[in-house]
């Protein structure tokens, strides 16, 4: 339980950087504010749910397309949070693209990076 906490405070943390740092660097993404929490929160339930469904479906139907389920959850999270959220907006095709593959490479990132600083002290305790 205490693993699945977090790992989901860290995918929290790791996509709201993902998120902010896309809308930062291209100019047809955009974050409201105030439902920003609101669209971190969308986003990282959407992309956890849709993420094993396409490796699942890839292992089973198409290995070769195993290696991009990523960037695909990453997409069609993207389009839900823009369609049921209103903190998140993207205009442009190119946009739409450069989008997935920043948020999902900051993302990753992060993922890796984050607990050894948000769980510093008990990784050290295990050591």
């Amino acid at each position: 339980m205490v693993r699945l906490l977090a790992s989901a405070v860290v995918a929290l943390l790791a996509n709201a950087l993902a998120l902010l740092v896309g809308a930062w660097v291209l100019p047809g993404m955009s974050l409201d504010g105030v439902a920003f929490v609101i669209a971190v929160a969308l986003f990282t339930v959407t992309a956890m749910l849709v993420d094993p469904l396409l490796r699942q479906l890839a292992l089973t139907k198409t290995p070769a397309l195993l290696g991009s389920s990523a960037l695909v959850s990453t997409l069609v999270a993207l389009i839900v949070t823009s369609l049921v959220s209103d903190g998140l907006q993207i205009r442009g095709a190119a946009t739409w693209i450069l989008a997935t593959v920043i948020v999902w490479a900051v993302a990753l990132v992060a993922r890796m990076l984050l607990p050894l600083v948000v769980f510093k002290k008990t990784l050290a305790k295990n050591r």
